[in-house]
């Protein structure tokens, strides 16, 4: 073991009832260099984490650490040991303040009270060298998610670790957000930390990594140096099959205006917005975290209230009071929090996709069981959702299985009018090329689609025109040949 060289893993196995998910994985890791592992949604990028984190254990292989073989794992020995972890789901209690979740578990202690002055003092020291700028006092549940996550990453350097797993960071981060870890990351890699990256986001892991080590299905594939793998076999890589344009194109003629917005407005969150949707169009939406984006579409979906504007669909105005009301004009929307608004994870797919069109396949009293299975069946198999079958608990499925659900469930209701908000977040190429595949299908079957992305590659590869927000402005509304990432980045920090 070389001495650059902090972790080395070898043959580690691991698996469930049987089935193996890790299978002789193969990895290490050096000091102050960003390690990307690669890979879609059921490669064994978590299940890994897990026992290095101490929070699973493996079956066998070695976990040497340090230059010392690890016996037995488990989280608060691994702690110690300098391993922390950025979790993609946000661990925190939401009833406590930035400090006291920071410190939880290694409280300061005086003369065996709990000494909260210095608890505080050492988490705005904390925050002030990571430049956020939040009250150490503020309690967790009034945070937004991008705050929650930068508060995690605090709570990560806070452990002095020598390596920080990083699942998905920057999921919810605003582009200067990013740039702030990004360059938290680089101040910590010049001290010796390692990290270990997990992202979907492709142009980070270009950006910020050293070297890459690809899992697929449990297995090891390979370990390249970033500069040296170019993004297409990396793709390749991790899906098993070349995708040749991650965009995939379809050309069809574009039909009459579906939807228009006119004036839009509501106090301090959005104001004069105006747009109009055709039929077989694609509407994106960019701008910055805090632009306004989401809040302009859940009052389309009738979540939210506005204070002035109209809305128009099929050239009649219309009243959008609330969700159901958006449903029967048409409107679905899937939103950017697929696990809070979007399923149930303890229902099954069958449940969850038939959850908006239980009127239609029911009498006065009774449920028909057997419409329902059929409705059911014929979008499990529309969208290739992959479950051992449509009775499969939602919990168990891919992220990008559930994102499928999720829309099944929207086009089950039959909608002229599709709103797609962060419809690829958090999940793999693989799920994001079957999904780029139906958001082109439903635009070639007539749907009016509005679709918001903090990416703007996708939002370049699937629009038909952009909608550009910032402040709550429109700030600019181009068409897909005279926008450029330069001039649409231009118009969001207006």
């Amino acid at each position: 073991m070389s001495q650059k060289r902090i972790l080395e893993v070898q043959n580690l196995c691991k698996s469930f009832s049987g089935v193996k998910v890790l299978d002789n994985i193969t990895f290490n890791l050096e000091k102050g260099e960003v390690h990307a592992l690669m890979g879609e949604n059921g490669a064994g990028k978590s299940t890994f984490m897990k026992i290095l984190m101490g929070l699973l254990p493996a079956d066998s292989g070695e976990i040497i650490l340090g230059g010392e073989k690890i016996q037995h794992t488990h989280v608060h020995e691994m702690l110690k040991r300098g391993i922390s972890m950025i979790h993609q789901e946000i661990l925190m209690v939401p009833e406590l303040t930035i400090a006291q979740n920071i410190f939880l578990g290694k409280e300061i202690h005086r003369f065996s009270w709990l000494n909260e002055k210095d608890i505080y003092k050492k988490t705005r020291e904390l925050l002030k060298t990571l430049n956020i700028n939040i009250d150490a006092n503020t309690k967790m549940k009034h945070l937004s998610i991008a705050d929650k996550q930068m508060v995690e990453i605090a709570k990560a350097i806070s452990n002095n670790a020598k390596i920080i797993i990083m699942d998905e960071p920057t999921s919810a981060l605003s582009d200067k957000e990013v740039s702030t870890l990004f360059a938290i990351i680089k101040d910590l890699t010049s001290k010796g930390v390692a990290i270990i990256y997990i992202s979907h986001k492709m142009d980070e892991i270009y950006q910020i990594s050293d070297r890459i080590t690809v899992l697929r299905d449990g297995q090891y594939i390979a370990t390249k140096s970033a500069q040296e793998l170019p993004i297409k076999y990396l793709i390749s890589m991790m899906v098993g099959r070349e995708i040749e344009d991650i965009f995939p194109k379809t050309e069809h003629p574009i039909g009459e205006t579906i939807i228009k917005v006119t004036n839009l407005s509501q106090t301090g969150k959005f104001e004069n917005i105006n747009f109009e949707v055709k039929s077989g169009e694609i509407l994106g939406i960019a701008g910055l975290v805090g632009a306004g984006r989401t809040e302009v579409v859940r009052a389309i979906a009738g979540l939210d209230e506005f204070k002035e504007g109209e809305i128009f669909i099929n050239e009649e105005k219309v009243t959008v009071p609330s969700p159901k009301a958006a449903m029967k004009l048409g409107i679905g929307y899937v939103s950017e929090d697929r696990k809070a608004f979007g399923f149930i994870p303890q229902l099954s797919v069958k449940q969850n996709i038939t959850l908006s069109s239980l009127s239609s396949l029911s009498n006065s009293w009774f449920v028909s069981d057997t419409q329902e299975e059929a409705l059911a069946n014929q979008m499990k198999n529309n969208l290739k959702i992959k479950a051992s079958s449509i009775n499969q608990k939602l919990i168990y499925l891919s992220g990008g299985n559930q994102q499928k659900v999720v829309i099944a469930k929207v086009l089950s209701s039959s909608p002229q009018i599709i709103i797609l908000d962060e419809p690829t977040r958090g999940i793999d190429i693989g799920a994001k090329f079957e999904i780029y595949k139906l958001i082109n299908e439903l635009k070639s079957k007539g749907l009016a689609i509005i679709l918001i992305s903090s990416e703007l590659p996708e939002i370049f590869g699937m629009s038909d025109r952009i909608l550009v927000l910032s402040k709550g402005k429109q700030t600019a509304l181009l068409s897909r040949q005279e926008a450029t990432q330069e001039k649409v980045m231009q118009y969001a920090i207006h």
